[in-house]
């Protein structure tokens, strides 16, 4: 792996900001995303350390060099002296220790299981940062659209509210309700307040993610069908499920690595010992065995506790599938829910809202009905248009994070 794989991309996310001048569409934010979120970076990177430390495992650790001093006489007449006695001289020699064969599978096998974990958890963040992008592309849409339809219904009520106090001094009207007009417009500017800070959030996760510093949108919201049975039969291959088949894969090794010490390990030592001419020099060379003799003390605990630690695995693996699967039907439960409550608004609640803001509005006109009624009516239809788009808000919100969570096709 090239060791500057990632310094384009890191380049590229510290820029983006300045280098992404149109508006993002839906595919657009996410691919951007996919291409500039430094978590996704990070989670490639940490693949790319498990594959290099994976190049180690299973090899026999490094030689010994043994130098010193062999049998010099510290007593009797030859004290102090390196040449009088035959048995002192200076040893120079290598040690090498030899891990048992199924020490050193485990030691692969793990390392290999590193490896699929940190690809596992790549394909989970990913997933992760689509969805957060999609939700954050959306929650902008959304919010600009209900920031629109508020200053255009706004806008729409000037006439009424300049002609409120020639009401009032004609007679036409109390006095009192000359009040209503400004009122009426701290009632909205609070609702505009709200949805500037709503667009304001959204653009500033929508840049998290993509990088852009001054995000805008453009294209149409995304509106998924989502198909149960599908679904259903994609979660085999979830990202989290494929996290804990890594972790099972690491864990069977963890149990192979502990198995592997109840069997010997040996090590071997060549040495050279130099002496005084007159004695001759020597060469040494021998064995070593590890005696793994009290397995039910040592050996033996430590594999209890990896096999535990795989059945762990295994439970979690279940638990995470029933979680998924209860996550699934509760969000598909959620997204039949507000589609209806959408449709309701669409083909109800916002027609019956107009028509009676048409109607008292007429009614005011000809004197039939007071500005509090039409104060009402016309709240009750800025409430229903921004409230219809909230709940098509939802339904697109749903539709993009089912797919993306659970779906395997992203």
């Amino acid at each position: 792996m090239p060791p500057f794989r990632w310094l384009p991309l890191a380049v590229a996310a510290a820029y983006a900001g300045s280098a992404t001048a149109e508006p993002l569409t839906y595919a657009g934010a996410l691919d951007l995303a996919g291409r500039s979120a430094p978590s996704l970076q990070a989670s490639a990177l940490k693949v790319d350390a498990a594959r290099a430390s994976s190049r180690a495992a299973g090899r026999l650790p490094d030689p010994k060099l043994n130098v010193g001093v062999q049998d010099y006489p510290v007593s009797g007449p030859n004290a102090g002296s390196f040449t009088r006695d035959d048995f002192t001289m200076t040893k120079l020699g290598v040690m090498q220790d030899v891990p048992n064969a199924a020490r050193r599978r485990a030691e692969v096998a793990g390392a290999t299981a590193e490896i699929g974990v940190a690809q596992a958890e790549t394909l989970m963040e990913q997933r992760n940062v689509r969805v957060a992008t999609a939700m954050a592309w959306i929650d902008l849409v959304y919010a600009e659209r209900r920031l629109a339809a508020l200053d255009e219904l706004v806008g729409g009520l000037r006439t009424l509210w300049e002609g409120q106090p020639a009401s009032v001094a004609s007679g036409a009207s109390r006095p009192a309700v000359g009040l209503e007009p400004a009122r009426l417009k701290a009632v909205f500017a609070d609702k505009r307040s709200e949805l500037v800070a709503a667009v304001a959030k959204a653009r500033a996760e929508l840049t998290r993610w993509t990088g852009d510093a001054a995000p805008t949108t453009s294209g149409e919201a995304p509106h998924y069908e989502i198909d149960p049975a599908t679904l259903h039969a994609d979660l085999e291959r979830h990202p989290s499920l494929l996290v804990s088949q890594a972790d099972a894969r690491r864990a069977e090794a963890g149990v192979d690595a502990a198995r592997a010490a109840t069997r010997p390990d040996w090590g071997f030592e060549v040495s050279y010992g130099r002496r005084d001419p007159r004695f001759g020099d020597l060469v040494s060379a021998g064995v070593t065995v590890s005696l793994p003799l009290f397995q039910g003390t040592r050996q033996e605990p430590v594999i209890a506790a990896r096999l535990a630690d795989r059945n762990r695995v295994r439970i979690e693996r279940e638990d995470r599938r029933r979680r998924l699967v209860a996550g699934l039907d509760s969000d598909i439960a959620d997204h039949v829910m507000h589609h209806d409550q959408w449709r309701r608004a669409v083909e109800v609640l916002v027609p019956t809202a107009e028509q009676r803001a048409h109607l008292e509005v007429t009614s005011y006109g000809a004197g039939r009905a007071g500005f509090d009624d039409v104060r009402m009516a016309l709240t009750d239809l800025a409430d229903a248009k921004l409230d219809v788009l909230e709940r098509e808000a939802m339904v697109a919100r749903d539709g993009a994070r089912i797919l993306l969570t659970y779906g395997a096709d992203q």
